[in-house]
Parts: structure tokens; C-alpha cells; sequence
């Protein structure tokens, strides 16, 4: 069965700090382009970051370049995405996927 587990949400403070992660499972993780996808609250879906299979090329939104990086652990079929000075704008459910696989994501809600 193929799995994709965030991890890592929660509750932050502006200016504050996350690291998300991504838990692959039942499929070649090591061959797949993977994604950050997040959906704000009444909002479609924004995609925020993509890295490629090695971990060698990434791209970033606008919104969120210079303050977001992704990152993957082959060896450990994760991908995280490691968060910094965060905006309220950026409270959203976080998915990771690749392919057309999906998590269930996690909430990141920034606020005072």
C-alpha cells in the first residue's frame, strides 16, 4: 500500500520556525519528483516547493522562496520541508505528494 505520512505541524508564533516531514512507503520513492502542496483555509490548492529525484534541483513559489527549503533522505524515504520566518499568510494544510500520490497532510498554523 502506498503511504505518504506528514508529520511535523502545528501551532507557531510569526517569525517562528518548522520542519515538516514526509514518510514514503509501498513505492520507489528514490525514482519520483516530489512536491509541498498547501491549501490555506477557503482556498485552492498553492503549490510551494519541488525537488527532483536526487535531491540535486529545487524550485520554490515565490512566496515562499528564501524562507522554506526542501529536502529529501533518499536513504530514509523522507522529504522535508524545513520552514523559517513564518507569516501568518502561511497557515494551510501541507501535503506532500509525487506522481498522483498523496499524504493526508498536516496543519501549520501560524498566529500570535
Amino acid at each position: 500500500e502506498v503511504q505518504l505520512v506528514e508529520s511535523g505541524g502545528g501551532l507557531v508564533q510569526p517569525g517562528g520556525s518548522l520542519r515538516l516531514s514526509c514518510a514514503a512507503s509501498g513505492f520507489t520513492f528514490t525514482t519520483y519528483f516530489m512536491n509541498w502542496v498547501r491549501q490555506a483555509p477557503g482556498k485552492g490548492l498553492e503549490w510551494v516547493s519541488r525537488i527532483d529525484s536526487g535531491g540535486g534541483t529545487t524550485t520554490a513559489a515565490d512566496s515562499v522562496k528564501g524562507r522554506f527549503t526542501i529536502s529529501r533522505d533518499n536513504a530514509k524515504n523522507t522529504l522535508y520541508l524545513h520552514m523559517n520566518s513564518l507569516k501568518p499568510e502561511d497557515t494551510a494544510v501541507y501535503y506532500c505528494s509525487g506522481g498522483n500520490y498523496w499524504g493526508q497532510g498536516t496543519q501549520v498554523t501560524v498566529s500570535s
